[in-house]
């Protein structure tokens, strides 16, 4: 199953501190900087996406979210998809936080349904559940966390 993002903006919403535009080199491009590498990278907005930068009412309302970041209708968006940093492109999402019944953390899983986990009850659970439904369904991620919680789980 292929990663597919839900474009919430939760995992860009605090990369203000860590992602800084330097200066506007150009119309539509930026030299800007990964702050946490001291890299820096030009960033060209993304074509069919520079409409929604000019709009500075998300930034001004979220001071924290990271520079490139809009809202376009009911979802959050990378202006610079096509350009945006190596530490961008590597992330994956966690699309489920997993606890036990006293509130403890064991696991999370990521948008490519990744489970990473200290727990080995919950690990051997996963690779039960996995086994029983297919990655390419619609409804995996909601019958995954489904199962889990009928073993006694919380899932988030």
């Amino acid at each position: 199953m292929t990663f597919e993002c839900r474009q919430c903006g939760n995992c860009c919403m605090y990369l203000g501190d860590y992602i800084q535009i330097e200066s506007q080199t150009g119309s539509f491009e930026f030299c800007a900087c990964s702050v946490s590498t001291g890299t820096q990278f030009l960033a060209y907005l993304d074509e069919d996406k520079r409409d929604l930068f000019a709009d500075q009412a998300f930034t001004e309302s979220h001071p924290s979210a990271c520079p490139f970041l809009r809202l376009s209708g009911d979802h959050v968006i990378c202006t610079i998809h096509k350009t945006r940093p190596s530490q961008c492109r590597a992330y994956r999402c966690v699309s489920m936080r997993i606890f036990s019944v006293d509130g403890s953390f064991r696991g999370s899983v990521s948008g490519s349904l990744a489970l990473s986990s200290e727990d080995a009850t919950l690990r051997e659970l996963w690779e039960q559940v996995l086994s029983e439904i297919p990655f390419y369904s619609q409804d995996a991620e909601d019958r995954l966390a489904q199962l889990i919680e009928q073993n006694g789980y919380i899932v988030v």
